[in-house]
């Protein structure tokens, strides 16, 4: 876990005041939910069967075990709203510098617009990648997510790159 961030964080929303704080192993099914509530990733198999738990939970423990993940979670009156996983990534280019990946940000759907997201990614930029000592912050983003795509426009976030992926074995 990433061991610098400042957490946990207050979020104020439309919905309420939340708060951003580090996942634990008990937070797997409220996160594996918060998978297959997004369309796009139930297209990739993210459904939150039974059988896939135990995969889950073992992704988590290692995140959570590896000293440059860490997986978050916003709670909102005591339910997991929103997630997002974070990786700091030392580098050779840019004159060494640091970026901080950020991944799988999900907000509940029915809480989507309520701010959560937009203060999530603010506290990222603004007390998470200095506290990890980063000089940047980087995403991808699914080429369909055209709503998600503007939302971080407005944020700042610059559309600079074309990322690509290989699948293996599957």
């Amino acid at each position: 876990m990433l061991d610098t961030l400042p957490l946990p964080h207050p979020i104020d929303s439309r919905a309420g005041r939340a708060a951003l704080r580090r996942a634990t192993t008990a937070d797997a099914d409220a996160v594996i939910a918060l998978l297959a509530d997004d369309p796009i990733s139930a297209a990739r198999g993210d459904v939150a069967s039974d059988e896939d738990r135990p995969a889950y939970t073992a992704a988590l423990e290692e995140i959570l075990a590896e000293p440059s993940n860490d997986l978050l979670v916003v709670e909102l009156d005591g339910e997991v709203v929103g997630t997002l996983q974070l990786t700091s990534i030392p580098g050779m280019a840019r004159r060494g510098a640091r970026r901080l990946l950020v991944e799988a940000v999900r907000v509940r759907s029915d809480l989507r617009s309520s701010g959560i997201g937009s203060a999530i990614m603010r506290w990222v930029s603004d007390a998470a990648a200095p506290a990890v000592g980063a000089a940047m912050v980087q995403l991808t983003s699914d080429a369909a997510r055209t709503e998600a795509h503007r939302f971080y426009e407005r944020l700042g976030y610059v559309g600079s790159h074309l990322g690509f992926k290989y699948s293996v074995g599957t």
